[in-house]
């Protein structure tokens, strides 16, 4: 299984990130919104922030689950567990 995180901020702002709060998996850099926008996560280019969601990605390559994420942290350890 991989654990990829993918935000609107550079990939400077998301190292620092990181570092902060122990990820130890990678963080994307989505900065045009492209990947955002693809997964519903910005309505728009022009957002600011990203929806936080989580995607369960099968091995064939399809959405397996979408869920709309309030506790990221949590988030992972429970589909992990």
């Amino acid at each position: 299984m991989v654990v990829l995180g993918i935000s609107f901020d550079s990939a400077a702002e998301n190292r620092a990130f990181a570092e902060k709060f122990g990820y130890t998996f990678p963080l994307l850099c989505d900065v045009d919104r492209k990947v955002g926008l693809a997964y519903g996560a910005c309505k728009s280019a022009k957002d600011r922030y990203a929806a936080r969601l989580t995607y369960v990605i099968g091995p064939d390559g399809k959405v397996e689950q979408a869920i709309d994420t309030k506790d990221p942290g949590a988030q992972a350890k429970a589909l992990l567990g």
